[in-house]
């Protein structure tokens, strides 16, 4: 298939192109390139590129492809909360548009990265996808805003999949330091101590960004009328976990490692344990296969490998919220969040 993954070279999706390219398919990416500065290792594979930001996509963008796998948007609640209007505007409008391009470009499958944050304070219950959404942040209602807009766009020819991915773990060319297992095996590495900012109760589904990039090439694939504008929670039933379990498998997988609970560290709102049986009826083959003990182990092999120290750890590479404030205080992003000066790939 011909494909346009949106957000191409950031964390996901520089996993998922070479994985969607390893099965025969024609990827084109396009990205505003925010954090082309933040890479971690090469990456594994190239692709045609489109410099461009996703609130500007174009009919011409769209023209030819089969699939749509879009990935772009301000990634987490904290860079969410930097400006509600980016999030509106680059989460769910873009969103909005490029999926009424891509249908009117005769785009068959869009297939949309949803969050399981959408699922916001739900306590200890199993989630499926009818359970109720309660977004607690501007960017999980982003995400329930798009997935219902898109919705409607549905018809016989157009064919939108909602991927509510659990929260993302494990290595990438474009790591990220602040999502929770990469976080705290940061911490464990370059200090020793396995710093836990909140109570630890709160419970998070995981998947690995492999896993998460497998599903997008499944689901792209799997016969319409068994995924046709439905949502999918993307994880695996085992891999739900409190945040201080998390912190003892970090400490399993950094030798030598303690745990360490902030004094008087309030609790995580965010609070959800999701039900992933769907994904495993419907399309079992996307049914992730990583757990987070190894995806630790893996993030620890190639932090030594690569010479990981507390600086860069900290730095701006790894954290999305402090690159896009670098990019703004230099002058560099206007006050809309769009380049001062055009970007080449």
């Amino acid at each position: 298939m011909r494909v346009l993954v949106t957000g191409h070279n950031g964390y996901v999706g520089s996993v998922l192109v070479p994985l969607l390219q390893a099965s025969g398919h024609d990827v084109t990416g396009l990205d505003t390139n925010f954090f082309g500065e933040c890479t971690f290792v090469n990456d594994k594979g190239s692709c045609r590129s489109i410099v461009r930001d996703v609130r500007d996509v174009t009919a011409q963008d769209l023209a030819g492809q089969d699939a749509v796998i879009h990935l772009a948007a301000l990634c987490n609640d904290p860079l969410g909360d930097l400006n509600a209007d980016w999030t509106l505007e680059i989460n769910h409008k873009a969103t909005i548009k490029l999926a009424q391009l891509a249908r009117d470009a005769g785009v068959k499958r869009f297939l949309f990265a949803s969050s399981c944050s959408m699922y916001g304070a739900a306590g200890d219950d199993l989630l499926t996808e009818d359970a109720r959404l309660a977004p607690l942040t501007a960017y999980a209602t982003s995400k329930v805003r798009s997935e219902e807009d898109v919705e409607r766009l549905a018809d016989s020819d157009f064919s939108p999949v909602f991927l509510r991915n659990a929260t993302a773990y494990g290595s990438s060319p474009r790591l990220r330091m602040d999502i929770v297992l990469n976080n705290l095996t940061g911490w464990a590495f370059t200090t020793g101590k396995v710093k836990i900012l909140s109570d630890g109760t709160a419970w998070r589904p995981m998947v690995h960004v492999e896993d998460m990039g497998r599903a997008f090439c499944v689901l792209m694939m799997a016969p319409r009328e068994a995924v046709h504008n439905q949502a999918f929670n993307v994880g695996s039933n085992s891999e739900n976990y409190q945040v201080r379990y998390l912190a003892e498998v970090v400490r399993q997988a950094v030798p030598g490692s303690t745990v360490e609970l902030s004094k008087n560290a309030p609790a995580d709102n965010r609070n959800y344990r999701v039900d992933f049986s769907k994904l495993a009826k419907v399309v079992p083959a996307a049914v992730p296969t990583w757990t987070v003990g190894r995806g630790a182990a893996e993030i620890r092999t190639d932090f030594e490998r690569e010479g990981f120290t507390t600086e860069v750890f900290e730095s701006r590479r790894f954290i999305r919220l402090k690159q896009l404030k670098h990019l703004i205080d230099n002058g560099r992003l206007d006050e809309g969040l769009r380049w001062k000066t055009a970007q080449h790939d």
